[in-house]
């Protein structure tokens, strides 16, 4: 019997680590995690990563997140646990975090928050070079469309990507977000059954308090009911063709900001020739090179088009003086540039940026 839901996470997980996209370690194989929650999803990861490991020519093991946030999750972080170390999969860790309560991006950031710190601090003392987690297609779907709702930009609508970097220098990989082929939550449900995997259930994944929660079981499937089948899988794709044009238009933009702030030092400004600060009261030191001013001639942005001269902008306030612009503020900022009729400074987070002749001016704050 041909076991084609297997063979398709065996496959997903084989190109996401060709070509050994895993940064390498000294010594021995690279070691991968793989984050399992014991759901469907993360145990046909486990299943997936326990049989390619070998021919990817790394070794394999798992980090299971217990979040404390149910009664009993003690109990299915070590049978999660157990499942792994069935599979073959070596190190198993278990690591027990407490979320913080929401600071108002709502619980689910809150627990992905605590979720990635775990994931960067296991791969540090176990030496991991990447985590795999088991983003589905139908996550990426659902991705996009919450960024649509919020009248996201284009990056947004890229959805999640396939790699992330995370503190200390490993990285995620998501194996199952790849277009070809095509995994679905339906598809590891499948792989799990083919392999007599038996998953846990999340009762969280159908609570509709969650927004995500909300998508999955009323919005999707009235867009299925009234659009026709496959929306999910269009939403996806979206999201593919989206990350290719913002990561060539996010290029772009680099390019320019690093001319621009190479002209700046080799100017003799503040990154090449730094001055003497106040010490404050612990004794001598240099200045920040941010405090001093930064002049960008108008001509590099006025002929660009919105959105590189935009990422431009956002590149150079983030670069320069660690400010984070949102789109208002880079509009206005922009403003100077394209409809410039006298107006004084703008403030944006961190710096002050003002129009001086055929100058764009930015002043930490």
């Amino acid at each position: 019997m041909v076991q084609r839901a297997t063979l398709e996470t065996r496959l997903a997980v084989r190109r996401a680590l060709v070509g050994r996209p895993v940064p390498e370690g000294a010594g021995s194989a690279p070691l991968v995690l793989v984050a399992l929650s014991g759901g469907a999803d993360s145990l046909a990861l486990a299943a997936a990563t326990a049989f390619e490991a070998r021919g990817a020519g790394v070794r394999a093991g798992a980090i299971v997140v217990d979040h404390g946030l149910q009664e009993g999750s003690a109990a299915v972080a070590a049978r999660a646990a157990e499942q792994g170390a069935g599979l073959g999969l070596d190190p198993v860790l278990v690591r027990r975090v407490e979320v913080v309560p929401d600071r108002g991006d709502g619980p689910e950031a809150a627990a992905r928050e605590a979720r990635y710190g775990a994931f960067a601090r296991a791969a540090g003392e176990a030496g991991a070079r990447a985590i795999l987690t088991a983003h589905t297609r139908d996550d990426q779907a659902e991705q996009v469309l919450l960024a649509l709702a919020r009248g996201s930009g284009l990056r947004s609508l890229a959805g999640i990507p396939d790699r992330r970097g995370l503190d200390g220098g490993a990285v995620i990989l998501r194996p199952f977000l790849g277009e070809k082929p095509s995994v679905t939550r339906a598809t590891t449900a499948a792989a799990c059954i083919e392999q007599g995997l038996e998953p846990w259930r999340d009762p969280h994944n159908d609570d509709p308090s969650y927004a995500r929660v909300r998508v999955r079981r009323r919005v999707l499937p009235q867009l299925e009911r009234e659009l026709g089948p496959g929306v999910a899988e269009a939403l996806a794709r979206t999201a593919d063709l989206a990350r290719e044009d913002a990561d060539a238009l996010d290029a772009l933009a680099e390019e320019i900001a690093d001319e621009a702030l190479a002209d700046e030092a080799l100017a003799g400004a503040p990154l090449a020739d730094p001055v003497p600060a106040d010490p404050g009261p612990g004794g001598a030191g240099l200045a920040d090179p941010a405090a001093e001013p930064f002049e960008m001639p108008v001509a590099v942005l006025s002929e660009l088009p919105a959105a590189l001269r935009g990422r431009v902008i956002r590149s150079v306030a983030s670069r320069r003086f660690g400010s984070h612009l949102s789109r208002e503020h880079t509009l206005a900022v922009a403003a100077l540039v394209t409809d410039w009729r006298g107006q004084g400074p703008i403030d944006v987070p961190g710096a002050a940026v003002a129009r001086r002749g055929s100058l764009l001016v930015f002043t930490a704050r």
